[in-house]
């Protein structure tokens, strides 16, 4: 019978063959994509680290709720679509908060990761994609709510 102590445990349940991106790349596709390119891409992390079903879902709450927070911030200035400087930065704000708590629950299988010596995947072709995807959406979303005021 194997020793209790010296069974692995660390990668359980984790696809070794699916490199993860740098928890700190994610920030930038926050900053320039939203909170949604954010979600999407911290999301598609967690599952390739592994993190557990309750903390993705955690992750897509964290995702909602700062999408919603985005919507407030637009329906308190009144709707207005020229993009004052304050309503930018609110939004970048918004969505680089959310990252940071999206990160923080991806951060002990991102640890596990860097003790198994892998090495990253590089996330400029999906970071891309997700910040004008992201564009797009929020954009859509803005419209909608506009519309409706």
């Amino acid at each position: 019978m194997p020793d209790e102590l010296l069974r692995p445990t660390i990668g359980t349940g984790v696809d070794l063959k699916v490199r993860p991106w740098r928890l700190m790349s994610q920030a930038y596709v926050a900053f320039f994509g939203g909170a949604i390119a954010s979600t999407v891409i911290t999301f598609l992390n967690a599952r390739r680290l592994g993190v557990s079903a309750g903390r993705r879902g955690l992750i897509l709450l964290t995702g909602v709720g700062g999408v919603a927070a985005v919507i407030a911030v637009f329906v308190l200035s009144g709707g207005d679509r020229d993009y004052p400087y304050g309503l930018r930065i609110a939004v970048r704000v918004i969505a680089v908060g959310c990252c940071l708590v999206q990160l923080h629950l991806q951060r002990p299988m991102d640890r596990a990761f860097q003790l198994r010596g892998g090495d990253y995947a590089s996330l400029w072709g999906p970071g891309i994609g997700a910040v004008a995807g992201g564009i797009a959406a929020d954009t859509l979303i803005e419209e909608l709510v506009a519309r409706s005021l």
